[in-house]
């Protein structure tokens, strides 16, 4: 019988890559962990919507429908834009987070090509 826990589970079902259909803005990666005992599983995921002023906005956003019932917990681990043209299939991350730092964009661009496996994801830490 399979022992996965709860926090697994919902950890199993999130998307890893969630952002605007176009445009330039701002993106987070926040790690998911499991709050519960014995459990050390975690995840990645990218969060960038164009609606926010702040990355926080986006940190708090997430983080809050995430550990609404108690099983996750949520660490921003940095910021950075992204460029998303969907004409050209094209998406570019770069820049950092005043306030987070800046992310892994390679670890950003890895979830962003599974998400969009017909793209051509690229990545830069020059730019804000």
């Amino acid at each position: 019988m399979c022992s996965q826990t709860k926090a697994a589970a919902l950890m199993a079902n999130i998307p890893q890559a969630d952002i605007d259909p176009s445009g330039v803005f701002k993106y987070v990666l926040i790690r998911v962990h499991s709050k519960e005992e014995g459990d050390d599983s975690e995840v990645d995921i990218v969060r960038g919507y164009g609606w926010a002023e702040y990355h926080a906005d986006i940190y708090e956003k997430v983080s809050e429908e995430l550990e609404k019932d108690g099983h996750l917990d949520c660490e921003c681990i940095g910021g950075g834009r992204i460029k998303h043209d969907p004409q050209a299939k094209k998406i570019h991350v770069y820049g950092y987070s005043m306030g987070f730092g800046q992310a892994n964009h390679a670890v950003s661009t890895e979830k962003l090509k599974a998400r969009y496996p017909d793209y051509e994801v690229t990545w830069a830490n020059e730019g804000y």
